[in-house]
């Protein structure tokens, strides 16, 4: 959520101790791809045991790999998004009381000439005894054969900046490579294996067009510091039917959305290396979302585990189409 995905991915969490909360809810990672939230029937969970949900998924013929995906011709419509936050629950000893805000999702371009997202979340996030904002900014742009990617985010806590990001990646045949400008001067190489965030919402639609439910591989999205690949868990569930699942929010009455194919998805991210050679994980965060077939999404979950937060879609603007030349 790119979409959402990408969105999401700035997202994240860093619960106050009691007494003691300093505004550190979302690091400078474009959240792009926060849609791709995660809405549910692949309802996110706030702690994954690994292994026994790859052996239960990945033992079934239904698994995709990164290698393996059926990338078929997927229509992403540009798009202008606004979701209104608010807290969902909260779980263990987490302070946090009360979370309010707006993500403004406004998605650009086409197959031929690449993707973009002007992504921006501002923030109010309570806990027993202090309010802290966040205001998010975030650009991105990934070319239209996934190869190319570019990002920039600016986060503001409490109105001080505490973090910016700049950079570029392009995936070659054998690795990828990462050029940063910000925070640092750094050049990178990852594996080639590596995913952008628009290629990992095209891969999650193809996925749920041929009925596959489990999609495994690296995501890199210029989040935190620009330098840091998660591994992730997408679960795609069973197509919802037209006219099912009634909701109230902008999609509910939009005729352009009345016959287009839906899943729910679950996406879990995990720190690189950190789901393997245990028994056990636990997640840094994990979104839910219903996934719409031309890349809108809809009913925003953003779990972090003490704390979850939903995102209801409040405002949907489909911006004109911008043909292939």
């Amino acid at each position: 959520m790119v979409p959402i995905f990408a969105a999401i991915l700035g997202m994240k969490s860093s619960p106050p101790s009691k007494g003691d909360w300093r505004g550190g809810f979302f690091t400078a990672s474009s959240m792009r791809g926060l849609l791709i939230s995660g809405h549910t029937g692949a309802s996110r969970v706030a702690v994954l045991v690994v292994a026994l949900l790859l052996a239960l998924l990945l033992a079934s013929p239904a698994t995709v790999r990164a290698q393996d995906a059926p990338i078929a011709p997927i229509a992403l419509v540009p798009h202008r998004a606004i979701y209104d936050l608010s807290l969902d629950q909260t779980r263990g000893d987490s302070q946090i009381t009360a979370v309010r805000g707006r993500i403004v999702y406004d998605f650009g371009g086409n197959s031929c000439e690449g993707y973009s997202l002007e992504f921006r979340q501002l923030s109010e996030l309570e806990s027993d005894d202090k309010v802290s904002t966040s205001d998010l900014h975030s650009s991105t742009w990934e070319g239209a054969d996934a190869k190319k990617f570019t990002f920039t985010s600016q986060n503001f806590v409490d109105q001080n900046l505490v973090d910016s990001v700049d950079g570029r990646a392009e995936r070659g045949a054998t690795a990828t490579t990462v050029d940063l400008t910000k925070p640092t001067q750094k050049n990178l190489h990852l594996d080639q294996a590596v995913v952008f965030p628009t290629e990992h919402m095209v891969r999650a639609i193809a996925a749920g067009l041929a009925g596959k439910s489990v999609l495994s591989f690296p995501v890199f999205d210029g989040s935190e510091t620009g330098d840091k690949v998660f591994d992730t868990l997408t679960v795609i569930g069973h197509k919802i039917a037209p006219n099912t699942r009634r909701h109230d929010d902008a999609a509910a009455n939009e005729p352009k959305l009345a016959n287009v194919a839906r899943w729910p998805v679950t996406i879990s991210y995990f720190s690189s290396g950190k789901s393997s050679g245990s028994g056990e994980a636990t997640p840094d965060y994990a979104i839910g979302f219903e996934l719409y077939q031309n890349g809108i999404s809809r009913a925003l979950s953003l779990d972090y585990n003490d704390f979850v937060v939903t995102g209801k879609l409040s405002s949907l603007e489909f911006k004109p189409v911008k043909p292939c030349h």
